[in-house]
């Protein structure tokens, strides 16, 4: 299997940064923009797309500032490959953005920035901010 290539996206957000951790930190959050369906049991998290299962393990979280999600095999053991969710608001114009970092096989980074943004066109509009 081709090895994963780190990239990252910035997308602006009209939100609070409160507002848009709630979001990206909470099963619930995560469900209405993220995926189908999302399942939590302590640090654990399942999320569901059609007919596609993958588990993840909540690694880091820092309240109203990001979070971090590490995939998991199918023995439920770390992988080297994580998702980060970041809020980054600027100190003078207090313009708010979510920095995404994510894994991707370098043929796919394309495909997978466009699923990103289509996510992201989701949770804007669940937030109002579209």
């Amino acid at each position: 299997m081709a090895p994963k290539i780190r990239y990252e996206i910035e997308f602006p957000i009209n939100s609070s940064p409160q507002l848009l951790y709630q979001y990206i930190s909470t099963p619930s959050g995560l469900q209405e923009w993220f995926a189908d369906n999302v399942n939590s049991r302590g640090e654990f998290f399942t999320f569901e797309w059609d007919d596609s299962e993958e588990n993840a393990r909540l690694v880091s979280k820092k309240s109203g500032e990001k979070v971090k999600f590490k995939w998991l095999d199918e023995n439920n053991k770390d992988t080297d490959y994580f998702f980060e969710l970041r809020i980054l608001e600027d100190e003078i114009t207090k313009d708010v953005s979510l920095m995404v970092i994510d894994f991707a096989v370098e043929d796919e980074v394309a495909e997978s920035t466009q699923l990103w943004e289509n996510q992201v066109s989701d949770l804007k509009h669940v937030i109002g901010s579209a």
